[in-house]
């Protein structure tokens, strides 16, 4: 029963479980105040009833036992007329039950004669009437001395009054007198009644107001909550759009990066296939020629043939030298098949082409390099290799060459270093080096890496960061989708 109403109240909202627990808690109050307020009316009643009622029976009873004050005992006389007032008088018929006691608890007077003479224990409203006050209580009439008033069956306003002596503020005995409660209970019932009424429409107004207040912010917060569940899923709609704009940025910066190489490579075949062969065969034109004039310079031995044989020579040279500028750009500008090459494989080709070029050495270190990466990834780790390796060499004559290259934590971070005597600051020291460094960064920062480039008189330091993870899952996507 516990565990189902736990389970229906956690079911509730928040506003709900307030406003349930708020009930409680005002039914909780309500009741604690109302009893409260009944309990101090009650007394209060009580209170005013019996002193009223002691003033009325001091000034009838007092005179008659004023003889308390030199004797421990009433007068004849004085019985006789608290006899007579007791039987023949309107106060009789409203004082069922009345006795007097002497300060040291002896009952002297009794309209029940039985326990007159008696001695009883003072406390309660006696120990209070002998200290000068006025005491009343509805009693249930369990007390020994009230033998003759249990007999009646019903409980009674049981009220103790001091009695003084006259002239002066001394205490000479007690009175004990009872009265019907049941015009007192119907009083004190309707009061009661009010005051619970009045409790209870005070509740309600406060559990109304307070139920007003909690609906209200309850519809504040959930129209708050609302925009803000709209705000956040527009937030996490425009981050989604931005995470695939990026992805297609990166996608097409890759993409822009293999279109180059071919671009490229393209360019590489049509020089080579075109100019350079053409002036391959304006070579072997030129070397017939100059053939044939040095046959005639021979047998003329003429100065005409000699000038003509130098400007052929002159032009010859010239040839050769442009053929051979095609044939290295047509070289540079085209990097080897790598689709099917590891990165390993890729370090070792492009360090091996330079040093054959260059006739240096270059130390290698390589660690912990993945096996699958993207096209775009092994085409800038190639060039950028390259491209560094170029610049220690011409401004350095490839002293200290070091490569560095390792996978670290989702990434290949790259590190080429001379000892040459650097650049001045970090800047550039010619226009072609400083396309190259450009293009270096661009390179790298297209595929979401850091580069960075610095040369102090102690040498030059190129590092470079690619991402591989995001890479590599594109890479087996596309892998996959051939497949």
């Amino acid at each position: 029963m516990y565990s189902k109403l736990e389970s229906w109240f956690r079911a509730r909202s928040w506003a709900q479980r307030f406003l349930l627990a708020s009930f409680v808690i005002l039914l909780a109050g309500m009741a604690a105040i109302g009893a409260w307020l009944a309990s101090q009316i009650e007394q209060g009643v009580v209170h005013r009833t019996a002193e009223t009622a002691a003033v009325y029976v001091d000034s009838a009873v007092a005179p008659s036992l004023q003889s308390l004050a030199n004797n421990d005992s009433l007068a004849a006389s004085d019985q006789a007329k608290l006899d007579e007032l007791f039987r023949a008088t309107p106060l009789g018929e409203r004082i069922p039950s009345f006795k007097v006691w002497t300060p040291q608890g002896r009952v002297v007077y009794a309209t029940s004669a039985n326990i007159v003479g008696q001695t009883f224990p003072i406390e309660g409203g006696l120990a209070q009437a002998l200290r000068g006050q006025v005491a009343g209580e509805i009693s249930a009439l369990d007390e020994q001395e009230n033998v003759s008033e249990r007999a009646r069956g019903k409980p009674l306003l049981e009220i103790y009054s001091p009695v003084r002596r006259e002239g002066s503020e001394e205490i000479i005995a007690a009175a004990e007198f009872y009265q019907a409660v049941d015009e007192l209970e119907r009083d004190l019932a309707a009061s009661v009644q009010q005051t619970w009424l009045f409790v209870g429409a005070v509740t309600i107004g406060m559990y109304l107001l307070l139920a007003g207040f909690v609906q209200v912010a309850s519809n504040t917060i959930a129209r708050q909550e609302s925009e803000l569940t709209a705000q956040v899923n527009r937030l996490r709609e425009l981050l989604r759009t931005n995470a695939e704009l990026d992805e297609r940025v990166r996608r097409a910066a890759a993409q822009t990066t293999a279109l180059n190489e071919r671009f490229l490579r393209r360019i590489s075949a049509e020089l080579h296939d075109g100019p350079a062969q053409d002036l391959g065969l304006a070579l072997l034109k030129l070397d017939n020629v100059i053939a044939r004039c040095e046959a005639h310079a021979k047998q003329d031995n003429t100065r005409e043939f000699a000038q003509d044989e130098a400007d052929l020579n002159v032009v010859q040279q010239s040839l050769n030298h442009a053929l051979q500028e095609i044939r290295a750009i047509s070289a540079g500008m085209g990097v080897p098949q790598l689709n099917h090459l590891t990165l390993n494989e890729i370090v070792a080709r492009v360090i091996r082409t330079h040093e054959r070029r260059t006739n240096t050495h270059v130390i290698v270190e390589t660690e912990n390099l993945p096996t699958q990466v993207s096209l775009a990834v092994k085409i800038t780790l190639y060039r950028v290799i390259q491209e560094a390796l170029t610049n220690a060499y011409r401004h350095a004559q490839g002293v200290g060459q070091r490569v560095a290259v390792r996978a670290v934590d989702g990434e290949v971070q790259i590190e080429i270093a001379d000892q040459g005597p650097g650049a001045n600051g970090d800047a550039p020291t010619d226009e072609t080096e400083h396309l190259g460094i450009v293009g270096m960064r661009e390179r790298v920062e297209s595929l979401g890496g850091r580069f960075e480039w610095h040369s102090t008189p102690q040498g030059t330091r190129v590092r470079a960061r690619l991402p591989t993870r995001d890479e590599e899952t594109h890479e087996r996507k596309n892998s996959n989708h051939r497949d």
